[in-house]
């Protein structure tokens, strides 16, 4: 198939570009980007993109799956199709299933999985979003530990080997012990290695960030310590073993603060933080919406407009969707009672571009390399430069065209939102893989 795309305006992180091109996609590979480009082929597909975005593809660093083990609220069939719809080309699912990926034999496992959801095509399929029949580069990070307690490593080296694209938990490690003989053995390894600093005892049963807010709405408190305290000590082992480190769920200003003091000392650190908290903070919560119910959770005020000026300029590398599908009888309850999470991959892009593109608080070029080419780098992968002869990862987004959030318009099949039954703008049009 071949493509012109007329008038599109092209936003290229790694060329630092921002401007109008015409650009010539054949057999999936970028063929000319130029001013104007007439001399095509009589079976050339033109298509009129003014007004359109088109950039690299999306790539997320770490989302949640339901399949295997609670395929009633995401299979990976159905993550896929979301992630295609939100833009995304790579995505990357969190070991946390049941059972949990903790062995070559299970990575073997999901990565036949998704080749045979990709394999069923797209009969049957609703809702809206990008071009379906393309599915996105499924990621699968590998578990650092096998039991509950978190307090015996896997066999590393044999979930390097199978293909994981790096280790983690998704959860809190609080055996610092554990936690300096991972970073030891996987030194040689080189694969990414990520952590969610979090102290579940400073934790406790709070439910929400700790503030005015919190007293206001009764709700009880967790502690911006609970955050930081972990992070201080994950930043002393890396300092001390040397080995690279990316920092999951930031969530607070001070947070910030110590993740750029470790970076401007040279420590080997990225850090990420989610859509929901660049685009929320507590007052939110005056809904008691259970939606909003996230961990870590949503910041105050302050700590809102530090993790955008830290996503700005570069100390937050990069904006994570950390979609977390629930079914509707987990989350038809208290704010407190129900599990905390909420899904994004269909949502992300729209709303961070209306909030933050729109509004000009950030620039096209620093939310698409925060979504795009620098969450590729925290995996150790390149996304290439919308150039000729370069293989066509791109994502078409339209940022005027609206659309309903709600059961028929998502690929998801959990509804987990505070967004559903609104209307959004914002649409992704098309992908290429």
């Amino acid at each position: 198939m071949i493509e012109l795309l007329q008038k599109v305006r092209v936003i290229d992180p790694v060329s630092e570009i921002d401007e109008l091109f015409d650009v010539l996609i054949a057999d999936g590979y970028i063929r000319e980007v130029a001013s104007h480009i007439s001399d095509i082929s009589s079976d050339t597909q033109i298509k009129d993109c003014q007004g359109l975005v088109l950039g690299p593809g999306l790539v997320d660093l770490y989302s949640h799956s339901g399949e295997p083990g609670f395929e009633e609220r995401e299979t990976l069939l159905s993550f896929l199709q979301a992630a295609a719809a939100g833009g995304f080309t790579r995505v990357s699912i969190l070991p946390d299933t049941s059972p949990v990926i903790d062995n070559p034999a299970l990575v073997a496992l999901q990565h036949k999985r998704a080749e045979g959801q990709r394999d069923r095509g797209t009969e049957g399929q609703r809702g809206r979003g990008a071009e379906k029949s393309l599915s996105p580069l499924l990621h699968i990070w590998g578990a650092i530990t096998v039991d509950v307690a978190g307090k015996q490593m896997t066999e590393l080296a044999d979930l390097a080997s199978a293909g994981v694209v790096g280790f983690t938990d998704g959860k809190p490690l609080e055996n610092l012990a554990l936690v300096r003989r991972v970073l030891e053995y996987l030194q040689p390894l080189g694969k990414p290695v990520a952590f969610w600093p979090s102290d579940r005892q400073l934790t406790a049963n709070g439910v929400m960030r700790e503030g005015t807010n919190a007293l206001r709405f009764g709700l009880p408190p967790i502690p911006t310590s609970a955050e930081t305290t972990a992070i201080a000590a994950m930043l002393e082992l890396v300092a001390t073993i040397g080995t690279p480190v990316h920092i999951m769920r930031v969530s607070t200003a001070r947070s910030v603060e110590l993740i750029a003091s470790a970076k401007a000392a040279g420590l080997p650190i990225t850090a990420s933080t989610t859509w929901m908290h660049l685009l929320l903070d507590t007052k939110a919560v005056k809904s008691y919406h259970s939606s909003l119910h996230l961990d870590p959770p949503l910041g105050n005020p302050s700590d809102m407009a530090a993790l955008r000026t830290g996503v700005r300029a570069g100390v937050i590398d990069a904006i994570a969707i950390d979609h977390t599908p629930y079914s509707y009888e987990e989350k038809v309850q208290a704010f407190a009672e129900a599990p905390p999470g909420a899904i994004g991959l269909e949502l992300a892009l729209p709303l961070l571009w209306q909030y933050l593109v729109e509004t000009e608080e950030f620039t096209a070029l620093e939310l698409w390399r925060a979504l795009s080419t620098n969450p590729a780098e925290c995996l150790g992968e390149k996304v290439s430069a919308i150039v000729p002869h370069q293989p066509a990862e791109l994502t078409l987004f339209d940022p005027q065209q609206t659309w309903k959030v709600e059961r028929k318009s998502l690929y998801t099949l959990s509804q987990n939102t505070p967004w559903l039954g609104q209307q959004l703008q914002g649409h992704v049009v098309q992908i290429w893989c």
